[in-house]
């Protein structure tokens, strides 16, 4: 098993197939469409997902998609506790030679408190 990953991971090219043929070597990752793909990326991950949340955070992923929800009394304490998450988060990511793409990453805010309006 250790040689058949080994040689998955070895000596491995991507070619750019438009009008030019650009060949590069590739060091990380695995490759879209594989058949062990999912597999390797699954081990990589589980790692991540076995991080120590605080007690008001969750961490719920399905396939590459990862959902951290957290809960606080105020707004302040939730942001607190997330920006907490997020500093494991992206020590595991950089341990793991991974970068999350800040484009694709939200944050959202639920609140059980109604809005009020403005009086004018």
């Amino acid at each position: 098993m250790y040689d058949l990953s080994k040689g998955y991971f070895s000596n491995r090219t991507v070619m750019n197939s438009n009008s030019i043929t650009i060949e590069r070597r590739v060091t990380k990752g695995s490759s879209q469409g594989s058949c062990c793909g999912p597999g390797y990326w699954n081990v990589l991950y589980n790692s991540m997902l076995t991080l120590e949340l605080i007690s008001h955070s969750i961490a719920i992923a399905f396939a590459d998609d990862l959902l951290i929800l957290t809960r606080g009394e105020t707004v302040v304490e939730a942001e607190n506790y997330m920006n907490l998450e997020m500093r494991k988060i992206q020590e595991w990511a950089q341990n793991n030679k991974l970068k999350f793409n800040e484009n694709k990453s939200k944050v959202m805010l639920i609140s059980r408190r109604k809005r009020r309006k403005k009086r004018i």
